[in-house]
């Protein structure tokens, strides 16, 4: 896994989840198979077969946790003039008056409909190194998008 950009937020955040996965959750689930193996007949346990799934579910997210935490590069917000992780970035589309603001986050953290997309993005991308009043362009499914830069904090 390549490196991964995050804020000490996330970081902490995910921290914190791996931790509740490791002890609570994974207690939980071991007391539902051993619950689901006292009905007996484990072919034809639905309860059995759920408790796995479970498990199986809370196996893969600690290890995708570790993985990201791992390759994990903690960043800050700088206040520069150029758009880099953690800016907060008004753009307006071109030959619209469409305007919107998104903070530039790591993939763990986007969430479009907070305003936070991932660098990783084609818009987020694109939108890395440059400065207040440029015109840019990239491209997506639907097309070509062009965009000017309003405003970088």
């Amino acid at each position: 896994m390549t490196e991964e950009f995050i804020s000490q937020e996330k970081f902490e955040e995910l921290t914190k989840e791996l931790e509740e996965l490791r002890t609570t959750r994974r207690r939980e689930v071991a007391e539902q198979l051993e619950y689901a193996r006292s009905l007996g007949d484990l072919s034809e346990n639905a309860e059995y077969q759920e408790a796995r799934e479970m498990q199986s579910a809370v196996e893969e997210r600690i290890q995708k946790l570790e993985a990201i935490l791992k390759s994990a590069k903690i960043v800050r917000g700088t206040k520069t003039d150029s758009v880099g992780m953690g800016s907060l970035v008004s753009v307006q589309k071109l030959a619209s008056d469409e305007k919107h603001t998104y903070t530039i986050v790591g993939a763990e953290e986007a969430d479009l409909f907070s305003g936070k997309i991932s660098y990783h993005s084609p818009l987020g991308n694109a939108l890395l190194g440059k400065k207040k009043g440029d015109e840019f362009s990239f491209h997506t499914p639907k097309g070509t998008q062009k965009y000017k830069i309003l405003k970088v904090e």
